[in-house]
């Protein structure tokens, strides 16, 4: 492998493609330049997954063991730059540690610590994550839909979080006979938002608040719920008996223990194991 010149390889993730071409190469990993041109894809379910594909190129110059403090400035000798992370071997390091596998968005959050980027338009950077979220929610669930033969549409909006200040972004589902994807008690809706929220973290490294709902379902339960806890509580003030809903899922006992927190004579507490788990309204 002559010194400056680059060779391509693939493999399921950057590590594994980096490992092959250091074994084909017959070289280690601080004797050349990694630069990841494609992290890959897993795709969902294993559909539309893409290998990962990496640049190996042969140094020109032997690293050198320590940075100086007047080097400090310009540390673009003896570094690697890996998906957009500089790497620095200190002179008690043999080698490279294997960075994680971080998106181009990850990297550019880590530069925004530095003085000089401190002070650029907030709302601007904000902007841009919330599109790029936008854009990687809508189309994994898109693709989702596709995948399992539903015609539907996709509408996008934000909403504050009841529980907290932090926004949610929110993947309705729009169109023609849905309930399938709602499932009995929300269960099949409840999986897709799970899978949906893993695959877009996954991506992002990092986490993302997401709401998955189906033609305005989630609202309309939760509307349901509300008016059925005020009215159960009604009649635990009246009688001076405990009441007890049917069993649901954690989303829906929460939405229950939200409506009634701050009432003024009852107060809530969730009973039982398992799918038989359900919440008890009581007289304080």
């Amino acid at each position: 492998m002559n010194e400056g010149q680059s060779y391509d390889y693939w493999a399921k993730t950057v590590d594994e493609a980096v490992e092959e071409g250091l074994r084909l190469l017959g070289v280690s990993r601080d004797e050349i330049e990694i630069e990841v041109i494609d992290q890959g894809s897993r795709g969902i379910l294993g559909i539309g997954a893409s290998d990962a594909h990496v640049r190996l190129t042969r140094r020109v110059e032997p690293l050198p063991l320590e940075i100086q403090p007047e080097e400090a400035e310009d540390v673009s000798e003896g570094t690697e730059v890996v998906a957009g992370t500089v790497l620095k071997e200190t002179a008690d390091s043999s080698s490279y540690a294997a960075p994680p596998e971080v998106s181009e968005s990850v990297a550019d959050d880590a530069a925004v610590t530095s003085p000089e980027a401190k002070h650029p338009d907030s709302e601007a950077v904000e902007d841009e994550d919330d599109a790029e979220l936008e854009d990687l929610a809508f189309d994994l669930l898109s693709q989702m839909l596709v995948h399992l033969g539903i015609e539907a549409e996709v509408e996008i909006s934000w909403q504050d979080s009841p529980e907290d200040s932090d926004r949610a972004l929110c993947l309705n589902v729009v169109g023609e006979d849905l309930g399938v994807l709602i499932g009995r008690n929300g269960e099949t809706l409840a999986s897709m938002q799970y899978l949906i929220r893993l695959m877009v973290n996954q991506e992002l490294h990092r986490w993302k608040n997401i709401v998955v709902d189906i033609d305005g379902y989630k609202q309309r339960r939760a509307e349901q719920l509300s008016q059925l806890a005020h009215r159960l509580a009604e009649q635990v003030v009246a009688s001076g008996r405990p009441a007890s809903l049917e069993p649901m899922p954690a989303s829906e006992r929460r939405l229950v223990h939200i409506a009634l927190r701050n009432h003024d004579f009852v107060y809530t507490s969730s009973t039982g194991e398992d799918t038989r788990r359900k919440v008890q309204i009581l007289l304080k």
